[in-house]
């Protein structure tokens, strides 16, 4: 007991030191994406408190007051049952599914940048490499490890790696999308809210990793758009 006690004590505080909060949505996009960790969790609860109360009811009701050596009388299967366990977690398997697949395919939009339907949006090239991160602007702005977004408005990221696979993350603003050195990828962010957010590579590359870090500033359109006219 003594034992696991310090092991949460020690957890504890190697998890205080983090700073970056995953299940902190600011952007509609990352919104669904929490929406739908919420909702997986919640059934996966749901599936293991009913494990749990059918576990501890057969404990209860069959657990063995006297010793007794006689052989129990052979049960025939039971039909409902064996249907049930079969068909309830095919069930289960897709009404996570369903959400899961919407959730994926909406942001997995490398084909809809293409065909030009996010042409209104604010445009950003980003260009990771080995330990930075380089932001360009619409209008060739560029600044390094430093990330300026305007709010409430739809940004669509091109991303690009310069030596090996990065990833780009910012937990409060959506999930983590590969930069690779061989192609380019897209991620769209939709109504974030003005603020401050950390972000970084998610993806091991190399021995300064942990120094791959960026602010990223949400800021209201006429600031934003002050700040792109005055570079």
């Amino acid at each position: 007991m003594k034992s696991c006690t310090y092991l949460l004590f020690i957890t504890s505080l190697l998890v205080s030191g983090c700073d970056i909060r995953v299940l902190n949505p600011q952007s509609d996009t990352a919104e669904a994406q929490s929406n739908l960790i919420y909702f997986s969790f919640l059934l996966m609860l749901l599936v293991l408190i009913i494990v749990f109360v059918m576990m501890f009811r057969f404990v209860s009701k069959y657990r063995e007051e006297k010793v007794s050596y006689e052989i129990p009388k052979q049960e025939e299967g039971n039909r409902k049952l064996e249907l049930t366990w079969t068909i309830l977690p095919v069930l289960l398997l897709i009404i996570l599914a369903v959400p899961t697949v919407i959730v994926t395919f909406n942001q997995s939009p490398n084909g809809d940048v293409q065909d030009g339907q996010y042409k209104d949006a604010v445009h950003i090239e980003v260009t990771a490499k080995r330990y930075e991160w380089q932001f360009t602007y619409q209008n060739g702005m560029k600044t390094v490890n430093e990330l300026y977004l305007p709010a409430e408005e739809t940004v669509v990221f091109h991303l690009r790696s310069e030596d090996v696979i990065h990833s780009f993350w910012v937990p409060s603003l959506g999930g983590k999308v590969d930069v690779r050195p061989d192609q380019e990828n897209t991620l769209v962010l939709t109504n974030m809210k003005p603020g401050s957010y950390r972000g970084k590579c998610a993806e091991y590359c190399g021995t300064n990793h942990t120094l791959m870090t960026f602010t990223t500033e949400v800021m209201p359109e006429d600031e934003f758009q002050n700040f792109a006219e005055s570079s």
